[in-house]
């Protein structure tokens, strides 16, 4: 076992989160241990004790939303080993950049449903390859359904924080996200805000359309540098993540979304030398519009750990993420996004694990 790391204490006085304690998020189910946005990673997140799951939602070419993190399926799923799919490759340029394989928006449900998911990154996460090809792609509405009954097996609730991915890129192309979802959480009684369903983008305009049409929690979703979301690309608004940040883009974002999600460096980022620094404004100046903060993506193995938390053993063992989700802790945040909740929990609660240990 790794022994457990300092993380450097903040160099100025914490920030208090405005929950009564930071939520734990699932990030596309318990993806450190489990093939990504797979029924049995959320249910294995669920038995880990996460208050909430995320998950991407992308269209299929029927109009029906899958959960995956990309419109193109080859990283996640065996698609290229579907001969009978090969006429689908193809290249298509996704919110400005061409990218080539097999996209969910060329493939009918029927031909979703024949793909196979597998692991990201099987050369860090050998445990979670082992389960590629126990299960397909999940539908929206599947997912909805298997939370809601494995919650209930446990007794207790889960919120799920919803990311709309690509929305500009498919509306252009006739399949428009938003009807759809609301759509499938009407089904399930989950279209109000006592549901505990919130929706992120990296788009403002789609959150902008639903704080018309619904009063569920929105979440814009924040990268770091002088990109920009994609709608304000393509409506030729210059305005970047960095302007998006400022006290300005801040008392903006304040007008239609309920909170923000945010890349973690925007809250503690790492020095020259890789090692974790101290905290900045971002958080207070959010609280100031009553904005919570989410970060991600928090990771256990060394490769995505600051390089004063890494533990013994290569880029795929793990070292002291507790210690960094203790750090922004202190540095207010309102929840952490992750891969392996089984760190997280514990760390967040303080009183060892709520869930079970899975094997």
């Amino acid at each position: 076992m790794v022994a457990q790391k300092q993380a450097p204490a903040p160099t100025r006085s914490t920030t208090r989160s405005l929950v009564v304690t930071p939520a734990v998020v699932a990030h596309r189910g318990a993806s450190g241990h489990r093939p990504e946005h797979t029924l049995d990673a959320y249910r294995t997140a669920i038995r880990m004790g996460v208050d909430d799951i995320e998950l991407d939602l992308v269209i299929t070419a029927d109009g029906v939303l899958v959960a995956r993190h990309e419109n193109e399926l080859s990283l996640t799923t065996d698609v290229a080993e579907h001969p009978e799919l090969a006429h689908h490759r193809t290249t298509r340029v996704v919110d400005g950049r061409p990218v080539s394989g097999w996209f969910t928006e060329d493939l009918t449900l029927a031909e979703v449903k024949r793909l196979a998911a597998r692991e990201r990154h099987p050369e860090l996460r050998a445990h979670s390859a082992s389960h590629d090809g126990v299960e397909g792609v999940p539908t929206f509405n599947e997912v909805l359904a298997a939370v809601g009954a494995e919650a209930s097996r446990r007794g207790r609730t889960v919120g799920l924080m919803v990311e709309l991915k690509h929305p500009s890129h498919f509306a252009a192309q006739g399949l428009p996200l938003v009807p759809p979802l609301l759509a499938d959480l009407a089904r399930h009684g989950l279209a109000d805000p006592r549901s505990r369903v919130s929706v992120m983008s990296f788009e403002t305009g789609v959150l902008r359309e639903l704080a018309g049409l619904c009063r569920l929690p929105l979440v814009q979703l924040l990268e770091e540098g002088e990109g920009s979301p994609w709608d304000l690309e393509l409506a030729g608004d210059p305005r970047t993540w960095a302007d998006l940040v400022s006290p300005e883009g801040l008392a903006w974002i304040a007008e239609y979304a309920d909170g923000l999600g945010v890349a973690r460096s925007l809250v503690l980022p790492r020095g020259p030398d890789g090692r974790l620094g101290a905290p900045t404004d971002l958080v207070r100046r959010a609280h100031r519009h009553w904005l919570t903060v989410h970060v991600w993506t928090l990771r256990a193995e060394n490769r995505y750990l600051p390089s004063d938390l890494c533990g013994p053993g290569g880029p795929e063992a793990h070292g002291g993420l507790a210690a960094e989700v203790r750090a922004f802790l202190a540095a207010g945040v309102d929840g952490v996004i992750t891969d392996h909740p089984d760190h997280v929990v514990p760390a967040v609660q303080g009183l060892g694990t709520r869930g079970e240990v899975v094997t």
